[in-house]
């Protein structure tokens, strides 16, 4: 029996398939800063041997990314504290980004030659601008195709979000194909704008790492 296909129904959705690209671009663009964020604030503070490896995030690296979301949004109600689905999705994307980011980072930040540091400090540079001046962006470029990758795991894995009602690309897929039964069309075209974002992504990020972290 073959199947016959027939995008014209999801196709007529497009709105809901906009919607759903342009949550799931927000997520991705809110997350990664704030996950970036995150992540090199505790590179650093390990880096200053400020404390020993967060036990923290070594949970976070060690569990589902979907086990992040529900607890955050099912599991923390039961203390008091009710996220809304788009929130709990944020922060569950800064948690994840931020705890492997922090591992990436820190393989760079002991990458940089001891040299360049005591050279930093003879300029009387304090901890925090030898850090964000003379650490920090050789450290990047070192590991930068590794973050892109990570950030690229971290958008796709944004489609689970669709689980708790964040309206973000899989919830809109899933919501045409129970609108328009077909299943089929809709998580096709779903998997070719996932693929076309991840393509896209990796372009601009690497293309941003070159700019902006070696000023070509």
């Amino acid at each position: 029996m073959l199947i016959q296909l027939d995008f014209s129904a999801v196709l007529a959705a497009w709105p809901l398939l906009v919607r759903g690209v342009a949550w799931t671009i927000g997520l991705t663009i809110v997350g990664t800063v704030l996950g970036l964020l995150l992540g090199t604030a505790c590179a650093w503070a390990r880096a200053r041997n400020l404390g020993h490896r967060p036990a923290a995030l070594r949970w976070v690296r060690n569990t589902p990314f979907i086990v992040q979301l529900f607890f955050l949004f099912f599991g923390l109600p039961a203390m008091g504290v009710k996220l809304t689905p788009e929130l709990a999705s944020v922060l569950a994307m800064v948690i994840n980004l931020g705890a492997y980011s922090a591992e990436i980072i820190r393989a760079g930040i002991e990458a940089t030659p001891r040299g360049q540091i005591e050279a930093a400090q003879s300029l009387a540079l304090t901890p925090g601008q030898t850090f964000r001046r003379v650490v920090l962006p050789p450290a990047l470029l070192k590991v930068w195709p590794a973050m892109v990758s990570q950030i690229i795991i971290v958008m796709l894995g944004s489609a689970v979000c669709g689980q708790i009602s964040t309206p973000e690309l899989s919830y809109a897929a899933n919501l045409i194909s129970s609108n328009t039964f077909r299943a089929f069309e809709a998580f096709i075209l779903a998997t070719a704008v996932y693929l076309a974002l991840s393509m896209l992504t990796r372009r601009l990020l690497m293309w941003a790492g070159a700019r902006f972290l070696v000023g070509r």
